[in-house]
């Protein structure tokens, strides 16, 4: 299938749409110029919405040839953690979006439930949120996950929007970040220059799950041997360690799949200080699953009957019973007080 896909479709970022006043910031000048430079057609544009947010797109098939977008942010810069999202204990719990969309394609991402398009935005003024950030950490310690409503590190070779920010991230003191990724992308050449204090703050969330599962709903991640070894190189490279298993997918015969699967997790990373895990089951709100199920009418996966507990769409009874086997798999290899479940 990926080889007839890669016949009909353009490869990605064939297309660059730039607003105008993006093109004056040099994240903007620089990538305009390498994938104009690859054969990209570079397209000028008023403002991301008119072509992001228009209605009638098919996110599934732009996910086959997404483009790239360059915009401008405007308005506010960092948002409190949603509830259905773990906190870790951190009472100043923020995110924010550098990035709009993922350039992997799970079947069960919530973002083909909230974008209208599989395109990809990349907003260029990174400054202006750093300094939103430092006016924040005047007020108290914060908190901030990154790699929300995409996967950052993916895009670190096309953007290097990372490594940019943790050179700012290294001068601030009372700000703890969380990298969240599926990527096998090394980030080795990221500690270079970094403090060892300021690597103590970063915490490298890595994203785990059944080879069963990434090769058929994970599409276009790597598996699970190339994340684990990214692990090791994360830190061997001084940053924190977090495994998150979420989310966990009721595929048929669960505790042999995931019990196989822990097993393997436990046996490539012993002697890797792990800081914490997160467990957590497929939810999502019912009217993206609506959207989701509209875009995938294929999906198994999304197809599922799920039970509805206000307006939040899980597996119920089975999703608890899930949780908990995972999670006493996990103890013994990650402190129990140090598994956070949601």
């Amino acid at each position: 299938m990926d080889s007839l896909t890669n016949t009909i479709y353009n490869p990605p970022w064939s297309y660059v749409y730039a607003e105008q006043e993006a093109l004056s910031y040099p994240l903007a000048g620089r990538l305009v110029s390498f994938l104009a430079a690859r054969g990209s057609r570079v397209l000028e544009i008023a403002h991301y919405m008119d072509l992001f947010g228009r209605t009638h797109q098919s996110f599934a098939a732009q996910k086959n040839a997404p483009a790239l977008i360059l915009a401008v942010k405007h308005g506010n810069f960092l948002y409190p953690g949603a509830p259905v999202c773990q906190n870790f204990g951190n009472a100043h719990f923020y995110y924010t979006s550098f990035a709009l969309n993922c350039p992997f394609d799970c079947e069960y991402c919530y973002l083909q439930g909230m974008y209208p398009s599989g395109n990809i935005v990349i907003f260029v003024n990174q400054d202006d949120y750093f300094a939103e950030l430092a006016q924040l950490l005047e007020q108290h310690p914060v908190y901030l996950c990154i790699s929300y409503d995409t996967d950052l590190l993916a895009l670190e070779n096309l953007t290097g929007l990372t490594r940019r920010y943790f050179s700012f991230a290294a001068e601030q003191a009372c700000l703890t970040t969380e990298v969240r990724t599926k990527s096998a992308v090394s980030v080795s050449s990221l500690a270079d220059g970094l403090p060892e204090k300021a690597r103590s703050r970063i915490i490298m969330a890595y994203t785990l799950s059944p080879d069963f599962v990434i090769s058929r709903f994970e599409h276009r991640t790597p598996p699970l041997a190339k994340r684990l070894s990214a692990i090791r190189a994360a830190h061997e490279a001084g940053f924190v360690i977090r495994l998150c298993f979420d989310p966990l997918l009721a595929v048929p015969d669960f505790q042999t799949v995931y019990g196989e699967f822990l097993a393997q997790v436990q046996d490539a990373l012993r002697g890797i200080l792990v800081q914490d895990a997160s467990i957590g089951v497929f939810r999502i709100s019912d009217g993206y699953l609506k959207l989701m199920r509209k875009n995938r009418p294929d999906s198994a996966l999304l197809q599922y009957p799920f039970t509805n507990e206000n307006h939040v769409c899980s597996y119920g009874v089975r999703g608890k019973e899930m949780i908990s086997f995972v999670k006493e798999t996990l103890m013994g290899f990650v402190a129990e007080d140090k598994i956070f479940t949601l």
